[in-house]
């Protein structure tokens, strides 16, 4: 089977196709990193992700059996928008199409919804439609936070935090959910969808949900940074963290990030299918966990 990536040097998209190779599948990636080290030696052919482009991702996806898409933006940077990326996806789709492809999986996230004032929960809904909407089978992936390998975002940054300062700001009281899935649970959810014929959607996430709060206490007991925990409102803690922001040249935390976290979004209702416990993955990381602070501007613009 031929499968197409997008971003197959990047987090996900990487796990991902380290399982599809695995599995003995011809995987090509459509990147904006093609000089990005290549952790399969030459084995995945790359292809511009040129949204402006049609035609050429028409052509690049021509023979793919499936399109894997893993594209979205976390926060707006310049021209790079979260609108523009749905009308990016939208492009892809419809380059997916026109190439004959026979199968899309789409990454996306749980509890999306076109009603959210969040543009980054109304537009993974909108990118969720355009897939449905394709005529094409699919399977929408819908994670929560995303954790292992060493490069996922959020967890790292608060052991980062943790290893770094006396105290750490809760916004609000905490007691809102997170329900961390490892991304190699993710990578497998992922290859076992490129491999079915039926078309379906489904929350992928971890087996263990906790309060932020006790999220951040495990985090800082476990890598021995057991400090004190301040409850404060949200526009403190955010502002907190937009003043660190400048000295760590990126963007610590959106306001839409925190307003998701405190509308219980990081949580889902169905079975976990994950099966790594996060307590377990922190337990066996716990010296490595924080030690460097994940750049989400020096992953994407550098």
């Amino acid at each position: 089977m031929k499968i197409a990536v997008t971003g197959a040097f990047s987090y996900s998209g990487k796990y991902i196709t380290k399982r599809l190779l695995e599995r003995g599948g011809e995987v090509l990636t459509l990147t904006n990193h093609p000089r990005r080290g290549d952790p399969f030696h030459g084995k995945v052919r790359t292809f511009p992700l040129d949204f402006s482009n049609e035609n050429e991702l028409t052509n690049s996806l021509r023979g793919a059996d499936v399109l894997v898409n893993t594209y979205w933006v976390r926060f707006d940077k310049g021209d790079n928008t979260q609108p523009k990326a749905v009308e990016n996806t939208n492009v892809l789709v419809n380059a997916a199409v026109k190439a004959g492809v026979k199968r899309i999986i789409h990454i996306s996230i749980a509890n999306p919804s076109a009603d959210s004032h969040l543009p980054y929960y109304w537009g993974k809904a909108a990118n969720e439609k355009a897939v449905i909407e394709s005529g094409l089978p699919y399977a929408i992936l819908r994670p929560t936070v995303l954790v292992g390998g060493g490069e996922d975002v959020l967890i790292n940054n608060i052991a980062f935090l943790l290893r770094r300062f006396p105290f750490f700001f809760i916004p609000g009281d905490g007691s809102y959910g997170v329900q961390p899935v490892h991304v190699e649970d993710l990578a497998s959810l992922a290859a076992e969808a490129v491999y079915s014929r039926e078309s379906y959607v489904i929350d992928a996430v971890g087996p263990e949900a906790y309060t932020f709060k006790e999220l951040v206490q495990l985090v800082g007991e476990t890598i021995g940074a057991n400090r004190l925990l301040i409850s404060v409102p949200p526009c403190l803690a955010l502002l907190t963290a937009q003043f660190l922001s400048l000295f760590l040249k990126d963007v610590l935390l959106t306001p839409e990030e925190v307003d998701g976290l405190m509308a219980n979004l990081l949580v889902s209702k169905e079975p976990a299918r994950g099966k790594t416990a996060f307590k377990d993955w922190l337990e066996k990381n716990r010296d490595i966990v924080g030690v460097k602070y994940a750049s989400e501007l020096e992953r994407h613009y550098s």
